[in-house]
């Protein structure tokens, strides 16, 4: 039985429409929920009442952190850089493997203990020294009224704006969204449509044309991120297929991270990812061709650092989230051979480093 809906949870959301047999369909992601009266779709935060379709957390939050920009992952976006993240409740997927599922998966809304307007997050992350805001913890397409509304904010502040997602959306929304997005870092969580039927309950083909559109008609800088699960998408060959997709439609100068999966969730008797078996998923992706791949959620200098693909100089060298050297010019060339590195860069000063600064909202709301 689904949580009533309260008057307080009560916000107007977009993407729907009504259908000849009274229900009404949520047009946002491919899941098309179907509702009646009172019913939630499967993200649970977007729901009906009465002949429309609201969002339950909008202005409500799971908490509120400043983080190293190098944590979302984007290696490639303003490196050593701070970003103020947040996320709400919920999600459009069903990943069993999912690291964050006491968030993502919640029922029960007293996570959302924090509450803050806009303009109250965009003013906290202005006064916090913050060069950009990520929507994360859960994804930020279940809550995107609430995520444009506070992008809007923050770009009349000359902040920034981070998307970490699973992509996992129709069209029209894709659009609306990644219009007020800078940066994204997209979760490609396997390259079979096996594993995401069986995984995580939806289906590939929306991520990769989430990801053409992304790289192909928008300005968005965008990172891909592959959790490799032992045993389910680790093999050679898939990632194979997936770096060689990458390269040809997406383009080599697109970073891949490989992530390490940890037990967790509906997959605690799966072990966590040996660091061999990223290091190999890296080898193979830069053989694909691909000019910055990097590993994650293991301790790996070599991985974590950002090389020169015409000359192979070490340009940005990390320890885990602290850079350690920094040689890219302000506008971010090789010093060495004078090779443009893809992303966005300004002048380095100091990185944040790999601190992580919880923020209360409280009053700000």
């Amino acid at each position: 039985m689904d949580e009533p809906i309260s008057t307080e949870e009560r916000y107007p959301a977009r993407y729907w429409h009504k259908l000849d047999d009274s229900r009404i369909q949520c047009d946002l992601c491919p899941r098309d929920c179907k509702l009646h009266e009172g019913q939630r779709g499967s993200c649970y935060v977007r729901g009906r009442v009465g002949e429309a379709m609201v969002l339950t957390t909008y202005g409500r939050s799971s908490g509120f952190c400043v983080d190293p920009i190098e944590k979302k992952p984007l290696n490639h976006f303003y490196p050593g850089s701070s970003v103020f993240s947040f996320g709400t409740a919920g999600c459009n997927l069903a990943c069993k493997f999912c690291q964050n599922w006491d968030i993502s998966k919640s029922r029960s809304f007293d996570k959302l203990a924090d509450q803050a307007t806009p303009e109250a997050i965009a003013s906290a992350a202005e006064r916090l020294g913050c060069k950009s805001v990520a929507f994360t913890y859960n994804d930020p397409v279940i809550f995107i009224e609430y995520a444009m509304d506070v992008a809007d904010a923050c770009h009349a502040r000359g902040i920034q704006t981070v998307a970490v997602t699973a992509g996992y959306m129709h069209d029209q929304p894709r659009r609306d969204f990644y219009a007020k997005m800078d940066a994204a870092n997209v979760d490609l969580k396997a390259f079979t449509d096996e594993f995401y039927v069986k995984q995580t309950g939806s289906h590939l083909q929306p991520v990769l044309d989430t990801l053409k559109y992304l790289c192909r008609e928008t300005k968005v800088w965008t990172e891909l991120t592959t959790l490799l699960i032992p045993g389910l998408n680790d093999a050679d060959d898939e990632i194979t297929r997936m770096s060689a997709w990458i390269a040809e439609e997406l383009g080599v100068d697109v970073p891949l991270h490989f992530s390490a999966f940890h037990p967790d969730y509906k997959m605690i008797n799966i072990p966590g990812t040996p660091a061999a078996t990223l290091i190999k998923a890296r080898d193979i992706a830069l053989s694909a061709g691909l000019r910055y791949v990097y590993t994650g959620n293991v301790h790996n200098i070599e991985g974590d650092t950002t090389n020169c693909p015409s000359c192979g100089s070490k340009l940005i060298v990390r320890d885990w989230y602290e850079i350690e050297q920094y040689r890219l010019t302000p506008d971010g060339h090789c010093p060495d051979c004078n090779t443009r590195i893809a992303g966005h860069f300004e002048k380095f000063d100091h990185a944040f480093g790999a601190r992580r600064i919880p923020v209360t909202m409280k009053g700000m709301a």
